[in-house]
């Protein structure tokens, strides 16, 4: 073997060392001991092709390495999507996104009324209402809250199964919009909740749980998509990066998911990260958010102001990314209004302290009940009332007759 061809090979073998990582791969690839290529490496060989960086080159290399390594420690902390709690944390396995067939496809059977929906927001349970606060007209705590979960339930069997003239339904949508537990995110709250919002969350599973074995029952199929509100959040402040993976409503419908897993053929739920849900019911698309993104009011027309600008904005936005919807449903305002192109929902709580004190309209405990036509869309609209107006108690005027 000639002096340039033994340097030629050294310098192939170091080259390979250098590819690989590895001088024992390197060693083995050319079929020489591997002592012998650790002594090749420490010649000094030039190769110009795999030069050396020079000092300050390989200092702001190893900076940049640092850097990113942290940053990808960061994302890698950020990164407790949903995909991860559900398989990781929860056990919960991927269930398909789209909605049902039963909820898309055209019935055969043209005198049926459609599909209803039921629409559950606002419960704000844990919470209390004092009705010494109230003038009396409200009272609201957690046996309360199972009183009223009922009455939903049995009074919207109730309307769809006797008050309609064909009663024949191939499901029920059962959507969940938010604000479900108190949450305790204010001092006020903090001080007069029932209880600790562990406890309250475990409740509120249990209610659900008979809330829809109840619509199963009577409705056979049951369609639940979901949608965060402001008040179970952990944070101080709603955030727009992960906001429902820092909330107690995600949570529960995801317990939720859970205890269903094996009933998917019954019930079956969307659970999106984001804040806003869209399906359809036969060709009409709905959009499911909590509402807590459009603030401000009128002294006249209430939250329709600040609502009706909120809809114009989002269905331009949907409509410049292909997610465009015929209906908007929110819950946030615990203020009943069902109107074609925007649905918001009352509440399961009630009239409160802070909408006596800021001198609200009054409105009974309620929720929104509707029905989906395969191909009228929305047709029949009607509240579910949960309790009876409350008369305020009748006393005297202060007077004082004066003295002499």
């Amino acid at each position: 073997m000639s002096r340039q061809y033994d340097l030629e090979f050294k310098k192939t073998v170091c080259q390979d060392a250098r590819r690989l990582r590895s001088t024992k791969e390197a060693a083995e690839l050319h079929g020489v001991p591997r002592r012998t290529v650790h002594d090749w490496m420490g010649l000094t060989i030039e190769l110009p092709d795999v030069a050396k960086p020079g000092i300050d080159e390989r200092i702001e290399l190893r900076d940049k390495i640092r850097s990113l390594t942290a940053e990808i420690a960061a994302f890698n902390r950020e990164a407790l999507d949903a995909k991860y709690i559900k398989e990781k944390i929860i056990g919960l396995v991927d269930s398909p996104v789209s909605p049902p067939e039963w909820l898309i496809s055209e019935t055969r059977n043209n005198r049926s009324p459609g599909v209803p929906t039921l629409f559950a927001s606002d419960w704000h349970h844990g919470e209390r209402v004092f009705p010494n606060q109230v003038n009396g007209v409200n009272e609201y705590n957690m046996e309360i809250a199972h009183t009223r979960a009922r009455r939903l339930i049995a009074n919207t069997v109730d309307l769809l199964n006797n008050h309609m003239v064909n009663p024949e339904y191939p499901g029920i949508v059962f959507a969940l919009g938010g604000d479900m537990v108190s949450g305790g995110i204010h001092e006020e709250l903090m001080a007069t909740d029932e209880m600790e919002i562990m406890p309250v969350v475990v409740d509120l599973i249990g209610v659900l749980i008979w809330c829809i074995d109840a619509l199963i029952a009577h409705f056979n199929h049951v369609f639940v998509p979901c949608v965060t509100g402001n008040h179970g959040r952990n944070t101080h402040k709603i955030r727009a990066k992960g906001r429902n993976f820092t909330s107690f409503d995600w949570l529960i419908y995801q317990m939720l998911a859970k205890h269903y897993e094996n009933k998917s053929d019954l019930v079956s739920f969307v659970i999106p990260d984001g804040p806003d849900c869209l399906y359809r019911v036969y060709n009409h698309r709905y959009l499911l958010t909590h509402g807590d993104q459009f603030r401000g009011g009128d002294g006249l027309i209430g939250h329709l102001g600040p609502v009706f600008r909120g809809n114009h904005k989002k269905s331009s936005r949907n409509t410049q990314i292909g997610m465009e919807y015929d209906t908007m449903m929110i819950g946030h305002f615990h203020t009943l209004a069902q109107l074609p192109r925007i649905i918001t929902n009352g509440s399961l709580k009630g009239y409160d302290e802070y909408a006596y004190s800021n001198n609200f309209s009054f409105e009974i405990p309620q929720q929104a009940l509707w029905v989906t036509h395969p191909t009228r869309g929305i047709t029949f609209s009607m509240p579910v009332h949960v309790e009876d107006k409350r008369a305020a108690p009748s006393s005297d005027w202060v007077s004082w007759a004066g003295g002499k």
